[in-house]
């Protein structure tokens, strides 16, 4: 007798947080085609009353000069204006007209506009958030906090976005608007949904003919619904996915107030867009920018997101970005950008779906199937010949009404393989069996398939957990590898957020709640000191791009955030923008590329040093030299209630030696600001490797510590 069996199986989670622009030119030197340009400010001549009407007139003044072209044939047109996220303006010009706006007076730069491509119930609980207690108490549910999303749009219908128990008076400092569309009224804004504005000049400036279908900031793809929810909805009883995860579902911050940028559309996805959001989210007043794409192969005088979280920055406005989609590679990460937050992606401690026996028994396990499409009284078939499940031929030879059992494989790829074969067969289910941990972020999503681990696990407190996830980018980051990223860890897979009914953000706003005189750096200090590199085991986080290895600093940064110990690090590392351009001066920037960044030249070049003040330590050494010897300096700021004395705990890299100067600080009052230095000490072995351990200033009484963890790798990983 064949055994019968049921499998109980959920959709495929829409999970967006670390789908990622990709970048591609567009035109050619013959034709017509978008260009970011940027000027210099100071330079502004006081004859015109607009800064887009000196814009205009420097591109008009081109147009009439350009040889071989009448004046009614040149397609040279504004596309933008900006003046806050740079300063400059986006136009659609030939290579002739380029020419020419580059000698005329104020131009800095210019770049070709690039074509880019997109990269969160139990999630509050998994982090340890609760209304009575810690960060969340603190920050009033980051209560009247804006919350700008960079993204596809939001659905405004969907119950994340009602504004119930939301305070009936918007923060003054608001500037935005609820712009009025294809289907999408004002009234649709309300107190949660406090701003929706849309950007697609750059989409249409690219084809003139194109024919936007939902022409306004309504979501149609989902992402933008779903970050959006995933930071700041609001409370939604009986929440569910498809009869999986019932209960409440919110956002990390459900008083915050948010503000949608739609740049992203199905008819196109451009820089200039893009940039266009972040300069209004600024100009509008909002506290955090929220942003999930990057661009890649960009220095950052190139990179939009870089030139625009810089002038987010000066104005304290925090910005959180995604490290990718590209993993389980290393140097796949893009937002390597000093003067962002960096996040990787985890799993969490929850997986769904089960296999039960014709005795009743249930074997948990992971899928990503609908637990309400039931494929059951089918006979489980497992045949020695054609269990490797990597022959469609050999596989096809079955009844299609049958679960195939596959043989247990040692990593994901070769599941990966074997889900594929199987699809193909056509098969009505299957089981795989994977020899590691449970990867609850696995599976296609389109047949019914069950992953079954070694392990028998459990729906929720599945352990070990976090792991990074496969699919996060790992550092370091090409655009500037000497600073280590990704920052810190978040959930990013199977996390329940509101999505449109057709189709890893953090708890910065609350963050910004409880401590709104902290500078985006402290921030971001406080959330990398605090974070965790430990599961719910008491281990080391693993990696499930290698399941058989711990995840370095390079795949999780400081680790799992604690949301609750940020609220009180003990000490922060600081860092001001004249910080971040004594950073550039090193890096031998020419003043314009600097310029470009950060549209003023008030910043100087006096103290040019790579050594910023970074809560972590990264040290590259050549493939050519047989030992690398680096210093850091850093200073720390007392940010707890009185003095204390910190004492150093060093874990050393492999093959490393690591020397802290002083040992011990000893704070007399809050906001006093110490130094130390660290000395790396590294002498390679035969086998190039990455090494990896930590520097722990440990409060005596043990009421802080703060951990700064240490990379030491070969250049040739960048």
């Amino acid at each position: 007798m064949e055994p019968k069996a049921r499998v109980v199986f959920p959709l495929s989670f829409m999970l967006f947080i670390t789908h990622w622009f990709q970048l591609a030119h567009h035109g050619s030197a013959a034709e017509s085609c978008t260009y970011i340009v940027h000027m210099d400010r100071s330079l502004f001549p006081s004859v015109f009353s607009t800064h887009h009407d000196w814009f205009e007139s420097t591109v008009q003044s081109t147009k009439s000069a350009t040889l071989g072209h009448s004046f009614m044939e040149s397609q040279t047109q504004i596309v933008y204006s900006y003046n806050h996220a740079m300063y400059g303006f986006g136009a659609v010009l030939t290579s002739e007209e380029l020419e020419g706006i580059k000698n005329s007076r104020g131009f800095v730069a210019a770049y070709p506009d690039r074509n880019v491509t997109i990269d969160t119930t139990h999630t509050f609980e998994f982090l340890s958030l609760a209304s009575s207690s810690g960060l969340w108490h603190a920050s009033n549910l980051g209560e009247d906090v804006i919350v700008g999303v960079i993204d596809t749009g939001v659905w405004p219908e969907s119950e994340s976005f009602r504004d119930d128990g939301m305070t009936k008076k918007i923060p003054s400092k608001w500037k935005g608007t609820c712009q009025e569309a294809q289907d999408f009224n004002t009234s649709m804004c309300n107190f949660k949904l406090i701003g929706a504005t849309y950007f697609n000049k750059g989409v249409i400036a690219a084809n003139s003919t194109v024919r936007i279908s939902m022409n306004s900031a309504r979501d149609t793809d989902g992402h933008g619904t779903h970050t959006s929810s995933t930071v700041g909805g609001n409370y939604v009883s009986g929440a569910s996915y498809f009869g999986y995860a019932k209960g409440v579902a919110r956002g990390i911050a459900p008083r915050a107030r948010l503000a949608m940028y739609k740049v992203i559309w199905e008819e196109g996805r451009y820089a200039s867009d893009v940039l266009a959001g972040m300069d209004q989210a600024i100009a509008d007043g909002v506290d955090v920018i929220s942003i999930s794409m990057g661009f890649d192969g960009v220095p950052l005088y190139e990179d939009p997101i870089a030139i625009a979280s810089f002038a987010a920055m000066e104005k304290g406005v925090v910005v959180s970005s995604s490290a990718g989609n590209g993993g389980p590679h290393l140097g796949t990460l893009h937002n390597g950008i000093p003067w962002l937050l960096t996040v990787a992606a985890g799993t969490i401690d929850r997986t769904f779906g089960s296999l039960i026996l014709g005795n009743g028994q249930t074997i948990i396990g992971s899928t990503v199937f609908p637990a309400n499409a039931l494929v059951e009284n089918l006979p489980l078939v497992y045949h020695k010949n054609i269990s490797a499940c990597n022959s469609v031929k050999m596989l096809s030879k079955l009844k299609t009404e049958v679960i195939i059992v596959c043989d247990l494989v040692p990593d994901t790829k070769l599941m990966y393989k074997q889900m594929s074969v199987v699809y193909e067969a056509r098969l009505s289910g299957a089981v795989f069996f994977l020899n590691g941990p449970m990867l609850n972020d696995s599976g296609i999503g389109t047949f019914p398939s069950i992953t079954i681990s070694a392990k028998e696990q459990t729906f929720v407190g599945m352990k070990p957990a976090p792991a990074v996830a496969v699919y996060s980018s790992r550092g370091p980051s090409p655009s500037y590898p000497w600073v280590l990223k990704p920052d810190i860890m978040a959930p990013g897979s199977n996390v329940l957020a509101a999505y449109t009914p057709h189709t890893q953000q953090l708890q910065l706003a609350t963050m910004c709640a409880a401590h709104p005189e902290w500078s985006a750096a402290a921030i971001r200090s406080a959330l990398v000191t605090t974070a965790s590199p430990l599961d719910n085991t008491q281990n080391p986080i693993r990696d499930y791009g290698y399941p058989s290895q711990y995840a370095s600093p390079l795949a999780m940064g400081a680790g799992q955030i604690d949301p609750n110990k940020a609220l009180d690090p003990g000490l922060i590392y600081d860092a001001t923008p004249q910080d971040y351009v004594d950073l550039l001066c090193a890096l031998n920037y020419t003043m314009k590329q600097i310029l470009v960044i950060t549209r003023s030249g008030s910043y100087n070049c006096a103290k040019p040093s790579f050594d910023l003040n970074y809560p972590s330590f990264i040290a590259i050494y050549s493939n050519k030299t047989m030992s690398v010897v680096q210093k850091f300096r850093r200073t720390v700021t007392n940010v707890g209630v009185g003095g204390g004395t910190y004492r150093a705990k060093v874990t050393e890299p492999k093959g490393s030696v690591v020397t802290v100067s002083p040992e011990t600080l000893s704070f007399r009052y809050k906001n006093e600001k110490l130094s130390y230095s660290v000395v790396i000490k590294y002498r390679k072995h035969k086998k190039e490797e990455i090494s990896y351990g930590d520097v722990i200033w440990m409060e005596d009484g043990g009421a802080h510590s703060v951990r700064s963890p240490i990379v030491v790798a070969p250049s040739g990983i960048v």
